[in-house]
């Protein structure tokens, strides 16, 4: 997956009118710190775009990026294909009171039904913890709303090679995931499990390389 633009196109708040997208959305949730807008600064190819924060509970709005991909077509062409990463706000941040917390958790809600265009949900956890209660819940929650989440183990590089299985393990067993669920362990250091991410994306919005 090549980027060539990458564009903030529409930041929702919680009384916002959401956008009706006409390209595949991809979204992107996380409790807070956990390295979301690390990943989709990777996924962008760009340093910092997404805004980045040693301050959890930093991402209060719903940020849709606008991307342009160059797809490589089989007979040596190629062509702009448009998608959407979907920023959500960031949940567990204990400092937000419990009134700041529903009307994200409503603001989010309301994204999941509304969106025509949402092709999958990333759910990121930290590779080197067991899921805390409130990634079990957002989980459970995300599959309540008709979705099966994409789980990207983040963080990577804080581990020996030797731990990632052991712990993406852990990680399927701790939030009760189905078998076939994807669990991509990925570095926003190293950049490791990025091209695999590329690809499953590209799978889901229907890039496909044609002959």
């Amino acid at each position: 997956m090549i980027i060539k633009n990458v564009n903030l196109e529409t930041v929702c708040g919680i009384t916002s009118k959401l956008p009706d997208n006409e390209y595949p959305e991809i979204a992107f949730a996380g409790k807070s710190n956990v390295g979301k807008s690390s990943l989709i600064n990777a996924l962008m190819n760009r340093k910092a775009y997404a805004r980045t924060s040693a301050q959890p509970g930093k991402t209060q709005t719903i940020n849709f990026y606008h991307i342009t991909v160059k797809n490589q077509l089989g007979d040596g062409n190629s062509r702009d294909e448009m998608l959407y990463f979907v920023d959500l706000p960031g949940y567990g941040y204990a400092k937000a009171n419990v009134e700041i917390k529903a009307q994200w958790g409503k603001m989010i809600e309301r994204y999941l039904h509304s969106s025509k265009r949402l092709k999958a949900v990333f759910l990121l956890v930290d590779i080197r913890h067991e899921p805390s209660a409130n990634d079990v819940q957002m989980y459970d929650w995300v599959v309540r709303q008709g979705y099966e989440p994409i789980i990207i183990a983040t963080k990577s590089d804080k581990l020996k090679r030797s731990q990632i299985a052991k712990n993406v393990k852990i990680i399927k067993e701790g939030l009760g995931v189905p078998k076939k669920t994807a669990v991509i362990p990925f570095s926003a250091e190293t950049k490791d499990g990025r091209e695999e991410i590329y690809r499953l994306i590209e799978e889901l919005v229907g890039m496909k390389n044609e002959e």
